[in-house]
């Protein structure tokens, strides 16, 4: 153990990712130097364009189970490569025809097996370990001690950063429900910064003109652009979805700043302050580092940031059919209007309770 954490502590000094506070970075992280010469477009800039994934296990905050290392043991990840390809494998079983609801487990233990949740057919949460420049990585946060996100101690958020006003319930209309179920913005934080994988659609298509670049996410279709010739944000008034977006060539990288985000997206609780630098810079023929950082001082102790990166893909992204033939929103809202005509409560019974409680020592799940 002695020798993995002074293993670590090396690693860390070398990328520049202090153990107190004083050694936090005051930017996202700078690329490995790979020696990598990315090709040009027709304007002279490093050519970012196709489809790229950040498809992986590894999660945004470092898994406490393996302490506060940044970099895993190859014995760790092979472990959890091993029991996320198993549970995968189990997914991917045929389904037995005269299977009910009643013969699965109620917390979907042991993998996603017989008619539990998900077919493994529709999903695609990736089956190994982020790694950055070869190391495998216990979480994308790179600028804090322990990995996890620097909350400010009176600050409260749900497990979906979101705040509700008192007395209102997530199913009290379409209005209150999650943007991702209403179409509106993908799932999770696939497409806004801070781009981070999900269970599924873990795809970008890049393309760059002169003056702009633009992120087509897979996950609900959302398109963020990124203007290059603009040298200031819009009016406060004007909040787009996923924000305004205004980047600039720093040598090989590309820097995008991020402000105005629309008030219902939400991301760890950010505000309306909240303000997103990312860097972009090819790093290998099928490798692109991905670095960010995170300021809002009304909700976050301290900026923050990480990286990881994305892997080039062949193939295209495909059309993202949101809810086309989806009954579920109609039926959690069914739903919420019968208890409230009963006054009966219905406890959750599939909802993974014990295997995401499982996952989360394991390593594995969002």
């Amino acid at each position: 153990m002695l020798a993995k954490r002074l293993k670590a502590l090396a690693f860390s000094v070398a990328l520049g990712i202090g153990f107190s506070p004083a050694l936090v970075h005051a930017q996202p992280p700078a690329p490995p130097k790979t020696g990598y010469k990315a090709p040009r477009d027709a304007y002279g800039h490093p050519d970012l364009q196709g489809v790229w994934t950040n498809v992986a296990v590894t999660r945004l905050e470092r898994n406490p189970k393996y302490g506060a290392d940044l970099v895993l043991t190859e014995a760790e990840t092979k472990k959890i490569e091993a029991k996320t390809q198993a549970q995968i494998d189990l997914g991917n079983k045929p389904t037995d025809p005269n299977a009910k609801v009643t013969d699965l487990p109620a917390d979907c233990s042991g993998g996603r097996g017989t008619d539990c949740n998900y077919n493994a057919a529709w999903t695609d949460p990736g089956s190994v370990v982020m790694r950055v420049n070869g190391q495998p990585r216990n979480g994308f946060i790179t600028s804090t001690p322990d990995g996890r996100v620097p909350m400010r101690k009176d600050i409260k958020v749900n497990a979906f950063g979101r705040t509700l006003r008192p007395g209102q319930s997530p199913s009290d209309n379409p209005e209150t429900r999650a943007l991702g179920e209403r179409c509106l913005l993908s799932f999770g934080n696939s497409a806004s910064p801070v781009m981070l994988p999900g269970l599924y659609n873990n795809t970008y298509q890049f393309v760059q003109t002169k003056d702009q670049v633009v992120i087509d996410v897979e996950m609900v279709h959302d398109a963020r652009i990124v203007r290059l010739n603009a040298t200031q944000h819009l009016p406060d008034t004007v909040r787009p979805w996923m924000g305004d977006s205004i980047g600039h060539w720093d040598g090989d990288t590309l820097v995008v700043e991020t402000t105005n985000f629309h008030p219902e997206q939400v991301f760890r609780g950010a505000s309306q302050h909240l303000k997103v630098t990312e860097r972009f810079t090819r790093t290998g023929k099928d490798r692109m580092h991905y670095a960010f950082w995170v300021d809002d001082p009304t909700v976050f102790a301290q900026p923050w940031g990480g990286e990881y990166e994305f892997s080039r893909i062949t193939g295209q992204v495909y059309e993202y059919a949101c809810h086309e033939g989806n009954y579920g929103l109609v039926g959690i809202l069914q739903g919420a209007r019968e208890e409230e005509r009963t006054g009966h409560k219905t406890a959750p019974t599939n909802v993974d309770q014990k295997a995401k409680a499982a996952d989360a020592e394991d390593g594995e799940g969002l």
